[in-house]
């Protein structure tokens, strides 16, 4: 066989070939087998002397179990749950030193879709001990993460991905699952449909979901199919391509059906949608509009009448929506039949749009940053098609399933996954203009039976006043992200409306789903006969990372990678992961390697078995008197001593300041009523040093504020936070 990068064998793709040694014995430690897999492999090794290793006891699916009784297979049986590994060792050594290739087959398992690998990290961690070269397996099918809008891969396609061997100091298992990492991304990254459009997606999506799934819009419950929709998007795109020559389109638009259609109609009209935060500064949103080069707004008249703060352009600049869509409606009649009648390439071609996106630029959000002009992250083509396919994959939903869309439109998490995903997944969407109206938001769950709500911690609370633990019923899934859960609001929510609170994660520049936790799966069998049940949730962490993501960590003093068991500086690679900032090199550069890997700035480590846990945000530690001290964790503390676990709203945040002893100082701001602030403090420190809390780490000064400040999106506003924090300093 040759020892090519990439081989192709009857449905099977071959990638580092060149991994496997031509001499001596190795063991081979795959993600999973099934019996085609098995075949694969031993044709793959044709020539070459296999021993497979089982586990004493475990269940083997029946075609791999009969296979391996065959009078040719040589097969070893090892006690996994021993704690000498003394004769596990020995056996693996002996068979090595025949030149004898050794593989493990893992027993059945229940796991979520596309898993990292379906052996418990403890089994991993034994299997590693032989002491013998390994060569990790990454076993990809092509099928699990495909998009559902077209032709699917064959449920017997299959990627086989070899990793470097393994020997020595580097036979551990952060090693083994950081190549099971990078092997899964190079394989999913190598998937056709990411190199096509997102609107090609998007029309392929509305032909096959139209009349099936619809929007429901929540301000006055009209209900629209998608096929009316996608008619609407159709013929305001036509309008927008005559009303400006700039690539760029400003939408000032809350979540609604007049939002999704005017997103689609500037992806139709071959532009980039750029949706305006109208929640940030007067500064920041002039920023945003110069930067991207945007002359044509689409909005609704109700908003520039209530947004006078806003920096509105000319009104010759204007779009609104409610005026121009009755003057379109025989051409959105028009457009309805148009395409019910033309297949979606022929529309794509009629709309003049490439098939082929890539990394070409199809969405730029953006972002505030601590300080300066707000950055603008394109995202392209590839990072919300991988992404979309990513999730999509994870959350396993059905035609009959509704997600609410209420988080604003200007942050990836709200456009990709309440926009884009569920016209490409078939998916029905209830939609509100506010996540803040909890109480409505409940009456739109009750009424329409949503299954899946997005949310943060600081909306989660809003739950916890005034809904009804009926009115939330019919939650499948309950996701929050955007900022870290506390451990009292999952459980008070979950006491309430006995719905698991899901912890995310994610970032603008991943596109932006990284991390999500999820229902643990259903055993294969029952309890005790030995079937491997694979966590797809874990307490304290923000979930497994998503199919086709590589990790790394990087110590936070010196830069040097180390083992991701260990708290460093969190970075990711994958097709998700954002092209850049906009004409931003230097900060660009500042996160984003040649190579691929984004800087998250964010402190975390993972587990044995692949669950990330965050540890706080690098710009949210101090370094006080040389040491690193997390803010979150702080929190934490001081939520405890001031019994406020169960407070339905944020009242506290810890800052850093300037200070001339140690560098830099904690202060705390509070929204909490009380006496004078000298005495409050002293008696919260000794509330803390009672609690093992380190001197260091207690905050020294305390402002009092109205409320503490949140963004739109449900997150801290830390730059206010800190102004706060820096003015009280004097």
């Amino acid at each position: 066989m040759s020892k090519t990068a990439t081989t192709r064998i009857k449905q099977l793709t071959l990638l580092g070939s060149e991994n496997l040694p031509t001499n001596g014995g190795f063991l081979i430690i795959p993600s999973r087998l099934n019996i085609t897999d098995i075949e694969r492999l031993e044709h793959c090794l044709s020539g070459r002397k296999i021993v497979y290793v089982i586990e004493d006891g475990a269940p083997l699916q029946p075609l791999t179990q009969s296979h391996l009784e065959q009078e040719n297979v040589n097969t070893l049986t090892i006690a996994i749950s021993a704690t000498d590994t003394s004769v596990y060792r020995k056996a693996i050594q002996s068979a090595i030193d025949e030149s004898t290739i050794v593989i493990f087959i893992p027993a059945a398992a229940a796991s979520n879709v596309a898993p990292l690998t379906t052996v418990p990290g403890t089994k991993l961690d034994y299997l590693l001990k032989a002491d013998v070269p390994v060569v990790p397996l990454y076993v990809h099918y092509p099928r699990e993460v495909a998009l559902p809008i077209g032709p699917l891969p064959a449920e017997t396609e299959s990627v086989f991905a070899f990793g470097a061997v393994l020997r020595e100091d580097d036979l551990t298992l952060s090693r083994y699952q950081e190549s099971l990492f990078s092997l899964a991304e190079r394989c999913f990254s190598k998937n056709p449909e990411l190199e096509g459009s997102l609107v090609w997606a998007l029309i392929r999506g509305f032909k096959k979901n139209g009349t099936r799934n619809h929007l429901v819009d929540g301000k006055d419950e009209k209900k629209l199919p998608f096929d009316k929709l996608f008619a609407a998007a159709l013929a305001l795109s036509r309008l927008i391509k005559k009303e400006t020559n700039k690539a760029r389109v400003g939408i000032v638009l809350p979540p609604g059906a007049a939002a999704l259609i005017a997103n689609v109609a500037v992806l139709l009209a071959g532009k980039t949608p750029v949706n305006l935060n109208f929640t940030a500064s007067r500064f920041s949103i002039e920023s945003s509009i110069r930067q991207g080069d945007i002359d044509r707004f689409l909005t609704a008249d109700i908003l520039v009448r209530k947004m006078q703060s806003f920096p509105w352009p000319p009104s010759k600049q204007l779009l609104l929506l409610e005026r121009v869509m009755p003057e379109l409606k025989p051409r959105i009649a028009l457009w309805l039949i148009i395409s019910k009648i033309l297949p979606s390439s022929l529309i794509a071609s009629v709309l003049g749009l490439s098939k082929k996106g890539d990394h070409a630029e199809t969405s730029l959000i953006f972002t505030s940053g601590s300080s300066g002009e707000p950055k603008g992250v394109v995202l392209s083509h590839r990072n919300v098609l991988g992404n979309v396919a990513q999730f999509g994959s994870r959350l396993n939903l059905v035609e009959s399933d509704s997600i609410l869309g209420c988080l604003p439109l200007f942050h990836s998490f709200g456009c990709t996954v309440t926009l884009w995903f569920p016209i490409i997944y078939g998916v029905n969407l209830v939609t509100y203009p506010s996540p803040l109206e909890t109480k409505r938001l409940a009456e739109l769950i009750e009424k329409y039976a949503i299954s899946v709500m997005i949310a943060t911690p600081t909306f989660l609370r809003g739950y916890l006043r005034g809904v009804n633990r009926e009115q939330l019923g019919s939650i499948t899934l309950c996701v929050t992200g955007a900022e870290k859960l506390p451990l009292a609001v999952a459980e008070a929510f979950e006491v309430k409306f006995g719905k698991r609170v899901l912890e995310g994660y994610g970032l603008t520049e991943t596109s932006p789903v990284s991390n999500v936790n999820l229902p643990d799966p259903r055993p294969l069998g029952e309890e005790g006969d030995g079937h491997v049940w694979l966590p797809s949730y874990r307490l304290g962490s923000v979930g497994q990372v998503m199919p086709g993501m590589a990790v790394r960590i990087t110590n936070v003093e010196t830069g040097e990678p180390q083992s991701i068991h260990q708290s460093g500086i969190i970075w990711f690679k994958g097709a998700n992961i954002f092209e850049g900032y906009h004409k931003d090199p230097k900060r660009t550069a500042d996160v984003l390697t040649s190579d691929g890997w984004f800087r998250t700035g964010d402190v975390g480590r993972v587990d044995l078995d692949g669950f990330l846990y965050i540890e706080g945000r690098l710009s949210r530690f101090s370094k006080i008197g040389g040491e690193m001290v997390p803010h979150e964790t702080v929190e934490e503390a001081i939520v405890k001593a001031m019994g406020i676990e169960g407070e339905s709203s944020r009242r506290i945040a810890v800052v850093g300041v300037p200070d001339a002893d140690k560098g830099e100082a904690l202060v705390l701001v509070t929204s909490m009523p009380g006496g004078p602030e000298h005495q409050e403090i002293l008696n919260l420190r000794y509330q803390l040093l009672e609690r093992g809390v380190p001197a260091l780490w207690i905050p020294k000064r305390m402002v009092r504020v109205a409320d503490i400040p949140v963004l739109a999106s449900g997150k801290l506003d830390m730059q206010s936070c800190e102004k706060v924090a820096r003015s009280a300093q004097g």
